[in-house]
């Protein structure tokens, strides 16, 4: 499996904190979100303007919690492409401690090629295909 080679810094604000003083678990997925975002934006597939032209729906999301996060730590969000279906992707992340390099959490989303004016699926892009493969360093 090929390494992560983009990822995004998360400001962990006093609002994501629960009553125990670390992330509460819902934050994680806007830590993904922020990262998937920031993803397609540094691909070019997203110019951050138009939400309705951003041609994914989430399908699924599955997130493993290993460690706490704290409101003074600096974490990092990787991301990469695992797989491209005909109509599908999947993003595998890491959400790491950035001094130490530990794993605090992974996940793992399926993403839905989607058209929102239209409302029904579509099939993945061969711009989406090249652009992944380019940054990622392997064909899909």
């Amino acid at each position: 499996m090929n390494e992560f080679v983009f990822s995004v810094p998360i400001v962990v604000r006093y609002g994501d904190l629960d009553p125990q003083w670390h992330v509460n678990n819902a934050r994680y997925l806007t830590y993904l979100e922020q990262a998937r975002l920031a993803y397609l934006m540094h691909l070019g597939l997203f110019d951050g303007e138009n939400f309705f032209d951003i041609n994914l729906i989430v399908a699924d999301i599955h997130i493993t919690y290993r460690a706490s996060i704290t409101l003074k730590q600096d974490v990092r969000v990787w991301i990469k492409t695992q797989t491209i279906g005909n109509k599908s992707l999947t993003f595998v992340y890491e959400i790491r401690d950035e001094k130490s390099g530990q794993v605090l959490s992974t996940a793992e989303s399926v993403m839905v090629a989607y058209d929102y004016h239209q409302h029904k699926t579509i099939p993945v892009s061969s711009e989406w295909r090249q652009a992944i493969s380019k940054l990622e360093g392997k064909q899909f």
